[in-house]
């Protein structure tokens, strides 16, 4: 377990981030204010020994108006959206959601992303499915490689991938790729909160 969170930490309100929990309610569309906090979500995460804080105590850290150590964890940038959680929440929170609108609050606030180089990655997925409709995941790592210039580092797995064909080298595209360009024009034009 990799959590810096134990059971002997403190945790205390903070007045001056009241409106934190319902800014991040209002984001995601999720009432957080459901959990029961019985870690379902935390067990299932297929990610959580890489977190700092595990799925259940990111909704505390927003329930208790704790902000800066919601925004600054890594959590919210380790998590994938697999919704994983979800499906095995009793309340059925969209944790992805809650750790999507985290991130977004994030950005918007100027808070550095807590695992380097995740929005280079983030960038890179967004334009493979802004030019060809899809994600081409050779192209992705290949330009995200180049963009760290980190060459060699995961070159065993990238063969790997290639051997069992989980890697196309042609980029496949959707029929109508000017409706995926389309929206992403609607989504530069549109407001952002």
């Amino acid at each position: 377990m990799n959590s810096s969170y134990n059971n002997n930490d403190i945790i205390q309100f903070d007045p001056n981030s009241a409106d934190f929990a319902k800014e991040i309610i209002r984001r995601s569309g999720v009432n957080i204010h459901l959990c029961w906090h019985c870690k379902t979500c935390s067990g299932g995460c297929p990610f959580s020994e890489y977190m700092n804080y595990f799925p259940n105590q990111i909704i505390r850290l927003v329930q208790l108006g704790m902000k800066q150590a919601a925004l600054t964890s890594s959590a919210i940038w380790i998590c994938v959206g697999c919704n994983t959680c979800s499906t095995q929440c009793p309340q059925a929170i969209d944790m992805a959601a809650v750790m999507d609108a985290l991130r977004q609050t994030a950005m918007k606030e100027g808070v550095p992303a807590a695992e380097p180089h995740v929005l280079d990655f983030h960038r890179e997925v967004m334009n493979s499915i802004r030019r060809h409709g899809r994600t081409h995941k050779l192209e992705i790592m290949m330009r995200y490689k180049l963009s760290k210039k980190d060459w060699f580092s995961d070159m065993d797995v990238g063969l790997k991938m290639l051997q069992k064909r989980k890697l196309d080298l042609m980029p496949s595209r959707v029929d109508h790729l000017s409706v995926i360009q389309q929206l992403f024009k609607l989504s530069r034009e549109a407001p952002h909160d």
